[in-house]
């Protein structure tokens, strides 16, 4: 068939301080790096986006895996799906504790349980029976997120405050389409910084933290959780497209529609059936890379696109 591969990534949409501007624009040239590397070699899609966004949880600048924020507790709780658009088949895991790559665990799920989703006590169960390390908090845990944490704790801020402000990190995503043609999607968080314990956000979550359908295309979302799941979001890109929206005008149409209608923020990387592909936010700013054809592609800040050739085409 010979579809031109593409991958896209994310490293969430929130108002990122200049601070991690650079770190942040060098984690996603780097993830995308990383997974593109598998599509050229004739990989599939669902490698290449659980390959890149192994890359963002190992990132620290990223809140995911390595990096995650604490919750009310003190604990880092992470959530992560993977989506196979030529099956439909996914997986996901949320609230789970102490490993650093909670996107090959929602893999494991994805391939050796008949269940998309796995929570909790049974998920991090399910991670010992596999023999998934455990790694220490101290090891997923930033000092900049420890800080942090012991801020809101001293002046009580409450996690609607802080969506307010945007000063949430967020999530990391990847989409991609593979040389047969098969799109897929990937998305992880380590949530929200001294959020209620157990609370799972849009991410783990089946159309609204991503979705990948061949038949249409691959969204992976970022931004105010309880929002993109009120409006379905992921899925509701693909609807738009469906009615033959492009992946910009559909990303555009659907944020837009999630601003006005419950007042949440955030952003998106889509890839359609045909290897267009887009990155839109409405949040402060958002970093995300995307290669295409020997280019690679990147931005930050709002209407932002830089372009640097990988290698001349052959």
């Amino acid at each position: 068939m010979g579809t031109k591969p593409v991958l896209v990534v994310h490293g969430g949409a929130w108002a990122i301080p200049d601070d991690f501007a650079e770190r942040s624009i060098l984690g996603v040239k780097n993830a995308v790096r990383n997974g593109f590397a598998v599509l050229e070699m004739g990989g599939s899609s669902m490698k290449a986006v659980e390959i890149a966004v192994r890359a963002l949880e190992d990132d620290t600048v990223f809140d995911a895996g390595h990096g995650a924020v604490l919750n009310a507790d003190g604990y880092v709780e992470l959530d992560a799906i993977i989506m196979n658009g030529k099956t439909l088949a996914a997986g996901a895991v949320s609230c789970i504790r102490n490993i650093s790559n909670p996107v090959t665990f929602a893999c494991s799920v994805l391939e050796k349980t008949p269940h998309v989703m796995l929570t909790g006590t049974g998920a991090n169960q399910f991670a010992e029976k596999l023999g998934i390390p455990r790694v220490p908090v101290e090891e997923l845990v930033t000092v900049h997120a420890k800080a942090e944490w012991e801020q809101y704790r001293k002046y009580k801020q409450t996690v609607k405050s802080l969506f307010n402000t945007e000063f949430i990190h967020d999530t990391v995503g990847a989409v991609a389409i593979d040389c047969e043609g098969n799109v897929a999607c990937a998305t992880s968080t380590g949530g929200i910084t001294n959020k209620m314990v157990g609370r799972v956000g849009d991410t783990p979550l089946i159309g609204s933290g991503g979705y990948a359908d061949n038949l249409i295309g691959a969204v992976s979302a970022t931004g105010h959780g309880e929002s993109i799941m009120k409006v379905t979001l992921a899925r509701l890109i693909l609807f738009h497209m469906e009615q033959g929206k492009t992946p910009k005008e559909a990303a555009d149409s659907a944020l837009h529609y999630m601003e006005k209608r419950v007042h949440g923020r955030g952003g998106v990387i889509v890839v359609s059936k045909t290897g267009e592909w887009t990155a839109r936010f409405t949040t402060k700013r958002m970093a995300w890379a995307g290669i295409k054809e020997g280019m690679l592609i990147y931005g930050l800040n709002p209407g932002e696109t830089i372009q640097e050739i990988i290698k001349p085409p052959k």
